[in-house]
């Protein structure tokens, strides 16, 4: 059900995938204070399971599904269908991340990144928004990350498959708006969460180490990010950057791309050394 200005109303019925840990967690948590029924879909079915053991309510369903594999989806489809007849939101949550030089990033990292992170969302837009096409309303969250509208060093195959996840997201929201149908892509920066878990890469150590003081050092968390992104989903907005300064840092990469460059070198140098 669609609100006349176009809000969703509560009582909807949602999924998230990578909803066993992190701002998969935060975000079903939110839907489920909200009234709505949460599919929690997990690679891990304990992780799934505890989730929903959080959410207030009832109606919610512990799913296990492989983002990356065209069979666990289609199969996912089958169990949301056969439980609730259809889908008011997919929030395209999962994903991993991933660390290394371009040209020193593995051919299969390379694979495995894009396969997880982009064809995962592809996945879940194949399976689903036909669904939401047969109601003629829906809501559709891609989750992608700043590094997707501003590459930067070391990030190259996590950029890249979050770059193809705004790209997506452009497109979907031009098919899709006629139709009744409201998409957002959500674009963070670090923030505290437990992402660095699933951090691979090649000589990713120095990486990893910088990502760990970023997301520390980060003035919100997951339970902001999640609460940002369902309010300003529901205020019609298409892109969401909750933190302040990727604010600032996207308008000066689009007006100022020289002086973002080069600050980009002095940001990044900076906390490599304290890193170190």
């Amino acid at each position: 059900m669609i609100h006349p200005r176009g809000q969703m109303m509560a009582g909807q019925r949602v999924l998230v995938t990578g909803a066993g840990s992190g701002l998969g967690r935060e975000l079903a948590l939110c839907y489920a204070r909200r009234g709505d029924r949460v599919a929690c879909v997990d690679l891990y079915a304990d992780r799934a399971d505890e989730t929903v053991r959080l959410l207030p309510g009832g109606g919610h369903l512990a799913l296990v599904a492989d983002v990356g594999s065209d069979a666990a989806m289609a199969a996912l489809k089958a169990q949301v269908m056969g439980a609730w007849s259809g889908l008011d939101v997919l929030v395209n949550n999962a994903g991993i991340a991933c660390g290394g030089e371009c040209a020193r990033t593995s051919a299969a990292e390379w694979q495995r990144t894009i396969n997880i992170n982009l064809m995962g969302v592809v996945r879940g837009v194949r399976e689903f928004v036909p669904m939401m096409e047969a109601q003629g309303s829906g809501r559709v969250i891609n989750v992608a990350s700043f590094a997707g509208l501003a590459g930067a060093p070391g990030l190259g195959a996590y950029g890249v498959s979050k770059a193809g996840v705004v790209a997506l997201s452009e497109g979907m929201r031009a098919e899709l708006q006629p139709k009744g149908i409201h998409v957002s892509v959500l674009c963070p920066s670090f923030f505290k969460t437990n992402l660095l878990q699933s951090f691979q890469g090649e000589n990713d150590v120095p990486l990893k180490h910088v990502a760990a003081k970023l997301m520390e050092s980060s003035p919100i968390n997951a339970a902001d990010v999640a609460r940002y992104t369902i309010e300003e989903s529901e205020r019609g907005r298409f892109l969401l950057l909750p933190h302040k300064d990727t604010r600032i840092r996207w308008w000066l990469k689009r007006w100022m791309p020289g002086l973002y460059f080069r600050e980009l070198l002095r940001y990044v140098a900076k906390n490599t050394r304290k890193a170190g």
